[in-house]
């Protein structure tokens, strides 16, 4: 798959089918409870379940009343409870309450419980031991995979990340691979599997024992998806501690995007409304600015609200007849378009007023000195300074994070410094915080490891490789490393460039960063891709603490002209960000290639930090 030069970008399959399945599976998991019955949706599902099956098909399915989960039924509720929720166990218990309640004052109802996306056997335990297990019928909705746009997939299962990468927790891996499964029936086989962390081995390899066991339902299907390429999010935290700069990201890390959709309060419709909208391909002003860097962004807007304004007053010089033609032709999109204009213009003066608060550019150059290895000792002063303002207690931790694995750890007395600085200026309740960030690898102390990794270099010259390995395993499992300044040297991760970098018209993948750095994890997928494989970059993924893969399909042919082979679903697991996206979708336009983007959810430098945060003492 030697790279050529710009190329047409071959057609994204279409997921709407994806939808389609999981709609009628609920339909039918409903239709087992006949009649009336009222729904208990778990919080996180309802943005999921919003885009699926709304209220109103829910009503036509014998669904009366709704309640969020936690919440308590009404007194006149329905003799039928339907509780649609994640496998947890704190869910678990607040179903056995409701259940052992209705007991208590002698009432009898139905119940069922239907899991998203699966069941797990402790959550039966626990309704064992609450002695409602008898009580209850239950089923799972095999809900893996929400189409977002047409070319993002997300499971939607923010809790990945914590679960696995933090308390090692193995049950989402299942998930994964029978995400990869349903997808491989409806647009594969794919012909060649690449991937890098451990994450991602176990879910490729527990893939392909599910392929095997089951019959392959896609066989003799043209393929639409040639390539598969899955990464875990530990493989790369330096992106995603990153602020981001392109316009989605910013949207995201200021206003939050949930499941697709933001909310537009009052700052930005000037309104005393907030206003709920879809960020997708469909939205045409949101389609052309959403991969741009944010400085970009005004002049684009400003240019486009010029050329609508030249086509309303095309109207003054028409007939009757035109004028006809142009309200039932033209004029709603017009104003649909004028009404997402306005909407993004504000987002854009919203961001910039909190940008402009927060010392932005100053944060923007502490970080680029930190990706760059520069002034370290200013960029430390900085971030000391962040602290004892208390402007932002995530911002915070955040740069302490990508100062750690900048630096591959803190010097002792620096960590106990900004550790105590931290904790006296946000509460001593962050002890156990540290202890996560420290567990995960993205707040650590220079410390012993450092002799190890020096010891692993003089070992690794005396015997041979497949040892060395094995000795490196072990010092890792000790002592992980972070290794960031000897990768980006190795992947040439920041870019040199005489005079300023062009953001209107970007050379490479660092335009995501205001030309500062090169996405690691994009460029690590850039690299496999040109050499269809890992050939000659064993010293990075050594670096990378290995477990990378690279398998053909045999039963597939391999044309690289053919469409389907240009297009590649990226796997993220443990979150994909905006700016990566962004990335890989510039890199897809540059090589002719189709990037798919399938994520446990999508992340941030903010939810990152929030899934450590621990405050309770």
């Amino acid at each position: 798959m030697a790279f050529a030069g710009r190329r047409d970008v071959p057609e994204p399959p279409d997921f709407g089918i994806l939808k389609r399945l999981a709609r009628d599976q609920l339909i039918y998991l409903l239709e087992q409870l006949p009649g009336k019955k009222d729904l208990f949706i778990e919080a996180d599902l309802m943005s999921p379940l919003d885009r699926i099956a709304n209220v109103s098909i829910l009503k036509q399915h014998e669904v009366d009343k709704l309640y969020k989960v936690e919440s308590r039924p009404a007194l006149g509720a329905s003799d039928q409870f339907c509780f649609l929720v994640r496998p947890r166990i704190r869910t678990m218990q607040y179903i056995a309450d409701i259940i052992n309640a209705d007991k208590m004052s002698g009432r009898s109802r139905k119940y069922k419980i239907i899991f998203s996306p699966q069941k797990f056997y402790a959550c039966e335990m626990v309704l064992e031991e609450e002695g409602v297990f008898g009580d209850v019928t239950c089923d799972e909705w095999s809900f893996y995979l929400l189409p977002l746009d047409e070319d993002i997939i997300s499971m939607e299962l923010p809790e990945f990340f914590r679960d696995y990468f933090l308390e090692g927790d193995h049950r989402w891996i299942n998930s994964v691979a029978r995400a990869l499964q349903l997808l491989s029936s409806l647009y594969g086989p794919f012909g060649k599997a690449y991937g890098i962390g451990r994450c991602a081995k176990m879910s490729y390899e527990l893939w392909r024992d599910l392929e095997e066991e089951s019959e392959v339902e896609g066989q003799g299907r043209k393929p639409e998806i040639g390539n598969i390429f899955l990464m875990d999010r530990d493989t790369d935290y330096v992106t995603a501690l990153c602020s981001q700069v392109v316009y989605e990201g910013l949207v995201d890390d200021t206003f939050r995007i949930k499941c697709g959709s933001v909310d537009f309060g009052p700052d930005v419709t000037s309104s005393d409304k907030s206003i709920k909208v879809l960020l997708n391909a469909q939205d045409k002003v949101f389609s052309q600015i959403r991969n741009e860097h944010f400085s970009s962004v005004f002049g684009f807007l400003s240019q486009k609200s010029r050329n609508l304004q030249a086509q309303y007053d095309r109207r003054r010089g028409m007939d009757i007849k035109q004028m006809k033609n142009f309200v039932s032709q033209e004029l709603k999109g017009l104003k649909q378009e004028h009404r997402l204009l306005s909407l993004h213009i504000g987002a854009c003066e919203s961001i910039m007023k909190k940008k402009t608060k927060q010392d932005f550019q100053e944060m923007m150059k502490a970080e680029h000195s930190l990706l760059e290895g520069f002034d370290i000792r200013e960029s430390t002063s900085f971030i000391e300074e962040h602290i004892d303002r208390q402007v932002s207690p995530i911002d915070s931790l955040r740069l302490m994070c990508l100062l750690s694995i900048t630096e591959n750890g803190l010097n002792p007395k620096d960590y106990r410094s900004l550790k105590t600085q931290y904790l006296q200026s946000y509460g001593p309740e962050h002890l156990l915080t540290f202890h996560n960030l420290k567990r995960i690898g993205l707040l650590t102390e220079q410390s012993a490891g450092d002799t190890l990794t020096a010891m692993e270099s003089k070992v690794s010259r005396l015997v041979t490789d497949r040892a060395a390995g094995k000795i490196t395993d072990a010092f890792n499992s000790l002592a992980r490393k972070s290794n960031f300044r000897a990768i980006s040297k190795k992947l040439g991760l920041i870019p040199r460039v005489d005079g300023e970098y062009d953001l209107k018209m970007p050379r490479d993948m660092a335009y995501v960063f205001s030309g500062a750095y090169i996405p690691l994890s994009c460029k690590i997928i850039e690299q496999v891709l040109e050499r269809r494989g890992w050939l000659g970059l064993e010293e990075v993924v050594r670096l990378l603490n290995g477990n990378e893969f690279a398998v053909s399909d045999s039963t597939v042919e391999d044309n690289p002209t053919w469409d389907y082979q240009r297009v590649i679903l990226a796997v993220f697991l443990g979150g994909c960000t905006f700016s990566e996206i962004a990335a890989l979708r510039f890199l897809g336009k540059e090589r002719g290639f189709k990037f798919i983007f399938l994520t446990t959810a999508i992340t941030n430098s903010t939810r990152m930090m929030e899934a450590m945060i621990e405050t309770k003492a």
